[in-house]
């Protein structure tokens, strides 16, 4: 989902195109943005420091980010969108969720709704874009991840129940690493595994996520398209493999913090008036500081020294820092809804499973690539 950026910067520089590239600084404390699909094979991803991401493919080319640029071209794929549905939850510059439900009109088909925008995106973008079409958010998900780029995937009704048994729940969109390796150290590798636990099981290991872990596994996800969602905080933390107890290296690390973090808030459109360190010592002990301003910050600058002023007071580090992390609240932006990074742009419908026949599918999830 990072190569959106990359995309962009090959479309309007021809001589990028068939060539490794990241969007980002290529420098000491720089971060990968979004990597392009030729960088992706030395395993360069976003959010990767741009030194490490040089090592695994020294013919990287870097490129500076024009987040102005994005934005107009989110600004004309989401145009799109609401040409075929005004029930469109964003969740990033670059993927949304999409219900058409109400709205598939002459066409009678989510499958050839999502044909139809993918070619207007291509027509008017010069972009292409991968769609997954199903009867819920977390299977449209998969559908849209099913094909990339430039493809289209459908998972009915039918198929829906049995289609995520033999995927890895580390593919599970809404599971993430630490409870990937979590539900692995119970036994639970695949769909199938999941399935076989019970609610109550799940609910002692995973407390309120359970019934939906618990729906997934079974293909069942009942969340809506949320038009205008809100979210209330943005942020980002780091575990080391090794405890820092260097100041140097202890700043160093939090300045990374800090460039992902406005990464973030960049690519979702969105600032904040209060900053928030977290800070988890090697035994465990946590403490976090706060600051907040009177205007929103205004650039990467501004939030990491506001976090590094914040780190200073808690100089020696003893016994060692095992965590650092930023948080972005107090919210605010020219609009408030979820936006985020990729070459994909991913749309998504919905519409309950009980309802829907066979033959009349809801576009969940499509995806620009």
């Amino acid at each position: 989902m990072d190569a959106f950026y990359a995309s962009v910067e090959q479309r309007d520089n021809p001589s990028l195109r068939g060539r490794p590239l990241a969007v980002g600084r290529g420098e000491a404390r720089g971060v990968v943005a979004a990597a392009s699909y030729e960088a992706r094979p030395f395993g360069v991803r976003s959010a990767m420091p741009s030194l490490k991401a040089k090592r695994l493919c020294p013919d990287l080319v870097f490129v500076p980010a024009r987040f102005d640029v994005y934005r107009a071209v989110s600004m004309q794929i989401h145009e799109i969108f609401a040409r075929y549905t005004p029930l469109i939850q964003p969740l990033s510059l670059d993927e949304a969720y999409l219900d058409l439900t109400d709205y598939l009109g002459a066409y009678g088909s989510a499958t050839l709704v999502a044909e139809r925008i993918r070619a207007d995106i291509r027509k008017e973008t010069g972009l292409t874009a991968s769609a997954g079409v199903s009867y819920n958010r977390f299977l449209a998900k998969l559908a849209s991840d099913y094909r990339k780029p430039d493809g289209l995937f459908v998972i009915t009704p039918r198929m829906g129940p049995d289609f995520v048994l033999s995927l890895s729940v580390d593919q599970f969109h809404g599971i993430g690493p630490a409870t990937a390796r979590k539900m692995n150290a119970l036994g639970i590798e695949t769909g199938a595994d999941l399935r076989k636990m019970d609610l109550l099981t799940l609910t002692r290991h995973f407390g309120k996520a359970a019934s939906f872990y618990h729906g997934i596994s079974r293909g069942i996800d009942d969340r809506p398209v949320v038009v205008n969602r809100e979210r209330k905080s943005l942020g980002t933390e780091q575990t080391y493999l090794t405890d820092l107890r260097d100041e140097a290296a202890a700043r160093n690390a939090l300045g990374m913090i800090a460039t992902k973090l406005w990464l973030q808030a960049q690519r979702k459109q969105i600032t904040g008036r209060t900053v928030t360190l977290k800070v988890k010592y090697a035994d465990f002990r946590q403490i976090t500081r706060a600051r907040s301003l009177p205007v929103s910050v205004e650039s990467e600058a501004s939030l990491a020294e506001i976090g590094q002023s914040l780190l200073t007071p808690l100089f020696p580090l003893m016994p060692g820092v095992r965590l650092l992390g930023l948080t972005l609240s107090a919210l605010a932006s020219p609009t408030l809804d979820e936006r985020d990074n990729n070459s994909q742009m991913q749309l998504a419908f919905d519409q309950p499973e009980t309802t829907l026949p066979e033959n009349r599918q809801v576009f969940r999830s499509l995806s620009l690539f």
